[in-house]
Parts: structure tokens; sequence; C-alpha cells
């Protein structure tokens, strides 16, 4: 049996000796299809690596032979530092990596074989949703109606199972040809008509522009290797051994992919003398996942794929990881017992050597407002009597509308936190800047990118420039590059349009013959471009206090390029935009080691992966969690219940649970009932410190026919604290100093956008502001709608009630005074004072 020299070979007593008999089973696991039931908590990382060294020690493979897929970049790192301390630095060239990185690997190599030249770019959710803004002008369609975030979904829906544009346009719209001018998509009443044709636009200009969005990472490299069977067959030969994590999670077309990449349906024959998979036949199939912790319907994941495994691959075998070595019995039992409600799911019961732990403790309080305010005041005991760290403490909700009223209860008790789900440091608007330069640079065809960077800075071509060199660009049959490299041929273009045209061009070519001389220093043509393109030079001439920090996060991306050349030892510019597209949420999520100093708040989707001692999980109600829309749904319903087994699960040693009596919902205050999910939890196993809210109380008392003695029924007070009595006045929510420009209240970069959070919540209704005297500056107005500058980043939808749905594109933080700039579209750009402002977030 032979071996790779690199490898560190470690006697089999090495790799299983520390585990139990389940886990050691697994890692031991001679055979072509294995799944791993791993519970929450279970040590899945700890046996998928060690599966992985064992594969290579004990039944002779390469490392080379060896895909290991996980879902984020972080767990990869994770996974690949585990496999270096085992197996020797030969982990560092192994493939393990998210399926997106996979992805990017093989199209590089292979993706001319349909089309796709190697210096591709990935476009993010801003540049797709530019992209559908584009066709809508094209195509003359209400993009109030169909936004370009629902088209998207809708899209990503099609691509995630694997339904081309074409076969949509075959059944909805059979007379459309992808790239036609002058089609009106206004004539059609069937909306899957008006989606099919934007579908295939959308593909179309893609294609054109040499971009993939992040659901064609995974849909053209199957399409690659169903189109090309040498392909196919280099793959097949090359990886022997698939090990997929999360796999739970997976979507239809991620399970495919995973079919054409160890040809299980390819029809050859193993190679039964072999040790282990052999040099033909299908590669042998790994996955870990857990069934009770698929939560990510919303964006495809498809829970069938691992409920399915045992008939999808024939003598699969299944072994179960039932020992917890994270959280307490007391909680596993509540997790245990909340989640056997779900019918046909295959039976699992965590449990632990650690012991009870403490009882579970709950709060029934009388509004939000008061229920974070509870919360504060036992984070603060907490740290303060039982001297637990901050950042060892999490408070978790179903949705991000509920962190509004749980970071003025931190506030003000004067709790430090970081807010999981701020604008991610690539959403950035100068960054994004400073990145559509480069990707302009490596792929001119990128009409999208090149197009944002026209007039970025302001160099005196506007929307007619624009529009000229799109028309030119159509007429020539080129690019939107191609229409600015030839502006001296468009006719009717007058001199002040034309120079700073043609300086914008020869700019971009002496940046992009900068670029290829120095490719292995990103950093340097990083600085390069933000000196000749006057992004820096703009933002320090600034006087906005806002631009100072605009600056500070240039500089940061220009240390992301030098740090990237360190790390990697064949760096090029287009490696370095690579690794930028394909960070996701989770990667930016705070290291658990570390102390940041601050209480951790996150929604429950964000949390997934994630263990603190302390858990506090909030907002237990019918209607909040459970979510509204599951109410009716036994589906939507089954997937709220594993939520909150992954909120449970992630409580190390105390899970507190609360409730609000009263919550307000878009703009009124709504009863809530207690969460289904609480009655589930057995009683004894939990601590009421207020089991009922005042009012409950009330009716229960008169229900009894009580005494008149209000307090011999528990009172208003019994295990109460003295609440402020700002809450639910006016005076409430201001901000103080804390939560601006102070460790108190910051908001974190780390986040949950589009792509990896609950961004569901719905809209945050606000009050409205009163009719004001023309003449009296805004400034002066006492009025405040409560809403706050750290709620709103460029991007987001909001409306007025005179100029109607915008987008923000500026928001200016000056304290009481802060300003939004937004886009209305055909009511023009607006300035808006936002405590003053009329404005509905959406």
């Amino acid at each position: 049996m032979q071996q790779d020299p690199d490898v560190i070979a470690r006697p089999p007593e090495a790799l299983i000796g520390d585990l139990n008999p389940q886990q050691a089973e697994a890692v031991q696991y001679r055979g072509p299809a294995l799944l791993i039931g791993a519970g929450a908590g279970s040590g899945k990382t700890r046996v998928l690596t060690r599966r992985i060294a064992w594969i290579l020690t004990q039944f002779g493979a390469w490392p080379s032979q060896v895909l290991a897929i996980t879902f984020t970049n972080k767990a990869a790192a994770e996974m690949r530092e585990r496999l270096e301390s085992l197996i020797g630095p030969v982990a560092s060239r192994m493939w393990v990596s998210t399926f997106h990185s996979a992805c990017v690997r093989i199209l590089r190599r292979d993706g001319e074989r349909i089309g796709l030249k190697s210096g591709f770019t990935i476009y993010d959710t801003a540049d797709c949703e530019r992209l559908i803004k584009l066709i809508a002008n094209d195509f003359n369609f209400d993009v109030k109606r169909y936004t370009p975030r629902s088209i998207l979904a809708r899209i990503s829906d099609y691509k995630n199972n694997l339904t081309s544009a074409r076969e949509m346009l075959a059944q909805y719209a059979p007379d459309f040809k992808p790239g036609q001018r002058g089609y009106r998509v206004g004539r059609i009443g069937n909306p899957e008509e008006l989606y099919a044709v934007v579908y295939a636009e959308y593909q179309h200009r893609l294609a054109a522009a040499n971009a993939v969005d992040f659901d064609d990472l995974i849909v053209r490299t199957v399409e690659l290797l169903r189109a090309c069977p040498d392909v196919a067959e280099y793959y097949h030969r090359k990886f022997r051994y698939i090990l997929v994590d999360e796999y739970q999670d997976t979507n239809h077309a991620q399970y495919v992919l995973i079919r054409e990449l160890a040809g299980v349906d390819a029809g050859g024959h193993a190679d039964m003398g072999a040790v282990g998979a052999g040099r033909v036949g299908p590669a042998w199939i790994t996955v870990v996942g857990d069934s009770d912790q698929s939560i990510y319907a919303f964006r495809g994941a498809d829970i069938r794929n691992i409920q399915d495994f045992e008939q999808d691959f024939p003598n699969a075998k299944t072994i179960m990881l039932e020992q917890n070595y994270r959280s307490t019995q007391t909680i596993l039992g509540a997790a245990n017992a909340v989640i056997a409600h779900n019918e046909g799911r295959k039976p699992k019961r965590l449990w632990t050597a650690a012991g009870a732990g403490e009882q579970i403790t709950a709060y029934a309080a009388d509004t939000a407002q008061l229920e974070a305010h509870w919360i504060a005041a036992q984070i603060k005991r907490l740290h303060t009597d039982d001297g637990v760290r901050y950042s060892d403490i999490a408070v978790m909700y179903r949705a991000n509308a509920q962190s509004r009223s749980l970071e003025e209860g931190l506030i003000q008790a004067r709790v430090p936190y970081q807010l999981i789900g701020g604008t991610k440091f690539y959403e950035r608007r100068e960054v994004k800047d400073a990145l559509a330069y480069l990707q302009a640079i490596v792929n001119p065809a990128d009409d999208i990118n090149m197009r944002r960077i026209l007039n970025v800075p302001k160099r005196g071509l506007g929307a007619r420039a624009e529009s000229q060199v799109t028309l030119h660009a159509q007429q020539i049959g080129g690019t939107f590059w191609d229409g600015v490299a030839h502006a001296d041929q468009i006719e009717g273009m007058t001199a002040r349009t034309l120079n700073p045209l043609m300086r914008f061009a020869q700019m971009m070519q002496e940046l992009r013959e900068f670029a290829q001389e120095h490719d292995a220093k990103p950093s340097q043509i990083v600085a390069e471009v933000l000196e000749r393109s006057g992004l820096l030079e703009e933002l320090k001439k600034s006087q906005d206090p806002q631009d100072q920090s605009r600056v500070e996060n240039l500089s940061q991306l220009q240390s992301v390029a030098a740090e990237y050349e360190q790390n990697t030892p064949d760096a090029t510019l287009a490696g370095f935009l690579e690794t930028t597209a394909l960070v996701a949420d989770s990667d930016q999520l705070p290291d658990e080691s570390q102390d940041s100093g601050k209480v951790t708040l996150m929604t429950l989707h964000t949390a997934k992966g994630l263990e603190y001692p302390i858990v506090f999980l909030t907002g237990m109600e019918q209607g909040t969690f459970p979510h509204a829309r599951a109410m009716e749904d036994t589906s939507e319903l089954s997937e709220e219940r594993r939520l909150a087994y992954v909120g449970i699960t992630r409580a190390k040693r105390h899970l507190f649970v609360t409730r609000a009596a009263v919550r307000a919902q878009w703009g009124r205050s709504a009863e809530m009932m207690p969460s289904q999910f609480l009655d589930e939890i057995p009683a004894d196993l939990i601590d009421w410190k207020r089991k009922e809210a005042g009012m409950e109380r009330m009716r229960s008392g008169w229900r009894a026919n009580a005494s008149h003695d209000f307090g011999a029924h528990g009172g208003w007070n019994d295990d109460e604290f003295d609440a402020p009595s700002s809450f639910g006045g006016s005076s409430y929510g201001s901000r103080s100093s804390y939560g601006s420009g102070s460790s108190y209240g910051s908001r974190s970069t780390y986040g949950s956008g589009v792509r990896g959070s609950a961004a569901h919540a719905g809209k945050v209704t606000t009050r409205r502001a009163p009719v004001r005297q023309p003449a009296q500056p805004a400034s002066s107005l006492k009025t405040d709608n409560h809403l706050r500058i750290e709620d709103f980043a460029v991007g987001d939808k909001v409306t007025h009630d005179k100029f109607g749905l915008g987008t923000v594109v500026d928001a200016q933080d000056k304290g009481r005074n802060s300003v939004i700039t937004v886009d209305f579209g055909s009511s023009g750009v607006k300035r808006l004072m936002l405590r003053v402002a009329p404005i509905e977030k959406l």
C-alpha cells in the first residue's frame, strides 16, 4: 500500500483512541457510502478530520484524491488546521473548501469548454440587483411590483432546481430571444412569463459580461460535467473520496453536483480488490449532517437529501452520534423534547456525561421593552455577581426586527454589545467602488462594474454619457468597455463628454498594463488604483467625518490584499478578487476564543454552528417564534421547530427563555400567546421567574373570581424589577453616548446579509413625522420618529409618504441631525433628515 511520503503516518490508536465507540466506528468505516448523523455538539468536525486522516494512512489514499466540502470558509480553515496537526503541512494543498470555492477552481480550469473564460467575474448580490435594474429599464416593467430582490430570489430557485432559462422560455415565452431589443414585457399578464423573460435576459447578459452569480458556480459546474464526459472522467479519477459536511443544508443542485463528481451514475464498476475506493468506479462518499438542524429551506436547502440518503446511495451505512460534549443534560432534555414533536424524523436522543446542570430560566414580560430590560438586568447580574464575561453571553432572536428593543434595553443598562448584522466590509460603498475598478481591470467585459466606475469619482460622465456609450456598444455589438474605447466614433458626442471619456479609457488601459506587470502583488495594484482613480484623493479632501472612516476602510482593503499575498504562494489579482467574492456572512463572525468584552446579539439562523456558555432565547411567542407564516403550514412549523432546537443547543451551561405578552407589530400593539415550543419543554426543566404577564394574571384573577386584593395573586411586582419610567414613553429609545462611537452598542461588521441570514423579518413600521411649517428649519424641530442612522445602509429600501419607494444611496451620521440620501426614481434624489422624515424602512 503506497502512501504519500509527506503524510505523517499515525498509528490507528492515535486516531481513534480518544473517541467514543460511535465516533470510532464512523472514522474506520470501509464502504462506498456513509451517513454520519451528527447531533448538535457531538464532535462531528473531529470525526470528519480523523476519517480523512484514516483514509490517507489506513486506506493508502493520496491527499490529492480527497475532496472535503464544508459550507463556510471559516469551517474549511478550521478543518484544514486540524488536518495539519494530524497529517502535516500537506493538508494545506488538499481540496478542503466550500462548494463554491471548489467549483471556482474547476471552472477556472475547464470553464472555457462551456464558454466561460477563466477570468470570469463573480457577481455579488448588489451587482446582480444592478443588472436586474438595467434589464427592468430596457424592458419597461414595474420594479415596485417586481423588485430586483424578488426576481433574483425566483431565479435562484430556478437554478437551485437546475431549471434552465431555456426551459422556462419554452414553457412561458417561446417567442422571446435573449438579447432581443424592443421586447415589451409590460404586455405580459402572467408573472411566470415575466420571470422567464428576465431570467433568460439576465443569463444572456451575464454570459456577455463573462460573469457568473453565486448560484451559477454550482449550476455551471454541473453543466460542465454533464456536457464534457472527458472532464467528468478526469474528476472521477481524481477524487476517490468525497466528504461533505452539513449535508442537511444542501440544495438539489449541490446534491446533483456531488453525484456527478463521484461518478455515481456513470455506470462504472468498483475495483473489488482495492483496499479502499481504488482507482476506478464511483468515489466513496461520506456525508455528515443532522436533519434536526436543517433550517435553511428559504435558501433552497432540501431536507430530503439527508432523509433519503440511504435510498439514493444503495448499501449506505448510517452511524448516529448522540453523545453531546457541549451542553448540560437539562438543555439537551429540552432540545430532545421539542424536536420530538416533528414527524418523519430519524430517532435521535442527545445525552451527555456532564450532568444535569442548572434549570432553564424563563420569564414572561408585559412588553417587548420590559422583556429587554429584564434580559439586560440579568446580564448585568451575571457579569457583576457571577463574574461571567460579557463575551460568553449571546442574545438570540427569530427576526432582525426584534433587535431594536433588545439594543435599547442593553444601552440603558450600559451593557456593551455587538450586533451581528451590520453593513459588511465588502458591501461598503467605497470598498465596492475600489473592487469594481479591480474587476473591470481583470475582466473588461464586465459591464456592471465598468458602468459603476464610469463616473466614480465624479468626472463629468453622467447618465447621458453612460446611455450614449451603451447605445454605441449595442450598435457595434460589443461590451460597454468597447463603447468607451471607441468613444471617438460616437456621433453627436460633444467634446465636453468625449474628453473625460477618453481620459477614463486611457487611465483604465494604463491600470490594466500596470496590473499585468504586478499581477503577483495585488496590494500594489490596489494602491495604484486608489491613487490613479482619484477615489482616495476625493475622500481625503472631504470635510465629512464619515469620509475619514471610508479612507480607513480603503486602507484596510490594501492590508487585506497584502495579507493575501503573504498567505498565498501563487498570488494573483484574480485570485485576490476571488477570495473577496467568496467571503460569506458566517466567515465574518467573531472568534469564540477571543474576549470581545461585549454581549453578542444575532438571529437564530446566524447562530448555527456557534456556542456560548449563556444563551438568551427571546421572543418565545406564537407568531414571533414560531413565525406567523408557520401557523398553518406543517412543513414550515417543522422548520421553525428545528430552528428552536438549534437555538436551545447553542447554550453550554445556562439557557434563558423569555417572551412578551404584548409586542408591536406593523405599528400596532398586539397581544401575544406563549410559544407552543415553551409548552413542549418538560415543566421540571424550567424555573419560571414569572410565568404570566401582568394582564394575563389579572385575567386569571377575574376568571377565578379571586380576591379584590390583586396582590394576593402575585401582585404586579413579585419577581419584578424596577423598570424605568421612560419605557414605552416618548423618551425611551433615545440614543445616549452609549452605542454611538464607544464600545457600548457598537455595530459589528460581521453579518447576516441577504445570502447568509434570516433577513425576512418584514418591514419596520415607524411613526410618521407631523406636518411641518415650510419656513421652519428641520434641525430646530423637536419631532423624533425614533429612527436611527445605524439601521440604514446603502441599498436599503424605504417608502416615503410623498415620494414613494426609494433606495438609500448615502447615510451620514450627524447625531440628532443625521441625514440619509434616497433615490426615489422619477421623483429624484432627496436628502432627508432622518428623525423627521415620514419614511418606513422595508
